[in-house]
């Protein structure tokens, strides 16, 4: 399997830019487990177009996920087990955390053939 960065889709459409700082590694009850559902339920939604996500080795995570529209974003966000994890998130997984949700207005990618 190749590492690639989620295509590019024709605009306008959503970001939601989750970046966060864990707490420590004690602290992962759970954790994976919730992480994998959370990815079950996302990929259910029709408006879902995919993320990315990375961690440093610092701790510092940014995952962007895209959404084709504010009905997406909004039903993910609304999810209750999404809510649920949210609050177990605040509760012992993160340090601190950022949301940031942006339209995007230009897309587009590259891949080398060959």
């Amino acid at each position: 399997m190749s590492i690639q960065p989620v295509q590019a889709f024709e605009p306008p459409y959503l970001m939601a830019v989750f970046t966060s700082v864990r707490t420590s590694e004690d602290a992962d009850s759970g954790y994976l487990e919730t992480l994998a559902r959370m990815g079950e339920i996302v990929r259910a939604n029709p408006g879902f177009l995919g993320y990315e996500s990375a961690r440093n080795p610092g701790g510092l995570g940014i995952t962007v996920a895209y959404f084709r529209d504010h009905a997406s974003l909004t039903q993910w966000r609304e999810d209750l087990e999404h809510q649920a994890a949210m609050k177990a998130g605040r509760a012992q997984w993160y340090e601190s955390y950022t949301l940031h949700v942006a339209t995007v207005e230009r897309s587009h990618g590259f891949v080398r053939n060959g």
